[in-house]
């Protein structure tokens, strides 16, 4: 765990790609559950960051 916080502070692009990829399918798991509207309604914004951040991170050093 300590290594993964290291590689989030140093911005080495795998460990920001996984929290991308998170943030990804978070998103998607709230657009499809059927429970909460609030989920859903926000489901979008974090699909659409975690995208962003994902492009944004392909850019970073290995």
């Amino acid at each position: 765990m300590s290594r993964f916080l290291e590689g989030l502070r140093r911005l080495r692009r795998n460990e920001w790609e996984l929290l991308a990829s998170a943030l990804i399918a978070l998103g998607v798991v709230m657009m499809m559950q059927p429970f909460a509207l609030v989920l859903y309604s926000w489901s979008f914004l974090v699909t659409l960051i975690g995208t962003v951040m994902f492009i944004i991170v392909s850019h970073f050093p290995e």
